[in-house]
């Protein structure tokens, strides 16, 4: 049976919740129309938009090419404030919720005693206006954050998990990352770790081959004991049936879920840490088995 690993490391938006087009892209918009801007970005353009890491180098990249000049720093930090406002209210009023599972697991990892943190390319305003609010349990549960005013560059480059690993005092090989976007996975991987990936509304439509180097995809986390909802965006298939109910100790449950070695077919089995479908990324095994 694999080895739990050392410390689990989150990314934010997309993994912990649907922040991307439900909650910043519709602050950014509230911004522009705020400013007196004729802007609004619609789904299409948000999902391409991201490929660039980082809300603010998002908007500058926008406006270069929206004005065909580089924009003023003042503009860019006057939009970017005025985002922020907007994406606290709407967490603050109970637009955004965590994923399913995301609770769950966090603190059955907290429980067995496995370190966690954030690493994330989100502003700590943003990522506080979340936790405050959807995990106030985060004070116990997560050691430390990684936020994109830490670094110098952010996802896909490596440098918000060099600095997690150098804060947990661990060898990369032992840290498992959970990711939703082949931006976090490039990260994650460049740094040397394991990644586990979920993928999110945002990140459905990604191609495959984006994240081929993850160890294992889940299309969500889900409950153990619930009916799994059809999710229309996911990459993967239609939510399964719900796991019979299971008596596994703790252990093998998050053993189950948090190995970063790709799981051989014959190892494979449904885990209701999950209750979710999973593709395993070790080229020798079945494509879609689940486990």
């Amino acid at each position: 049976m694999a080895a739990l690993p050392a410390a689990l490391l989150w990314d934010v938006d997309g993994t912990l919740a649907e922040t991307e087009l439900q909650g910043h892209r519709r602050a950014f918009n509230r911004a522009f129309a705020d400013a007196g801007l004729p802007w609004h970005w619609d789904r299409s353009l948000y999902l391409q938009l991201l490929a660039i890491g980082g809300g603010r180098e998002r908007l500058r990249y926008f406006l270069e090419r929206a004005n065909g000049q580089s924009p003023a720093d003042a503009q860019v930090e006057a939009l970017q404030a005025s985002k922020t406002r907007h994406y606290t209210a709407l967490v603050q009023a109970g637009a955004l919720g965590l994923r399913p599972g995301v609770r769950r697991l966090i603190g059955e990892v907290a429980a067995a005693g496995i370190p966690q943190a954030i690493v994330t390319t989100s502003a700590r305003r943003a990522v506080q206006a979340l936790l405050e609010r959807q995990l106030p349990e985060h004070r116990q549960w997560l050691g430390f954050w990684v936020c994109g005013e830490d670094v110098q560059r952010k996802k896909p480059a490596p440098d918000g998990y060099a600095v997690a690993l150098e804060r947990l005092a661990l060898p990369p090989g032992r840290v498992l990352a959970i990711e939703d976007s082949a931006n976090g996975v490039q990260a994650a991987v460049a740094a040397g770790l394991g990644v586990l990936v979920t993928r999110s509304a945002s990140s459905a439509l990604e191609p495959a081959a984006a994240f081929a180097s993850a160890a294992a995809e889940l299309d969500q986390l889900g409950e153990p004991q619930a009916a799994v909802p059809p999710a229309p965006w996911s990459p993967l298939r239609p939510s399964p049936a719900p796991p019979p109910n299971w008596t596994s100790s703790e252990n093998r449950r998050l053993r189950c879920l948090c190995s970063a070695a790709p799981l051989a077919p014959a190892a494979a089995s449904r885990s209701p840490i999950c209750s979710s479908s999973c593709v395993s990324h070790d080229p020798a095994a079945t494509p879609g088995h689940p486990i």
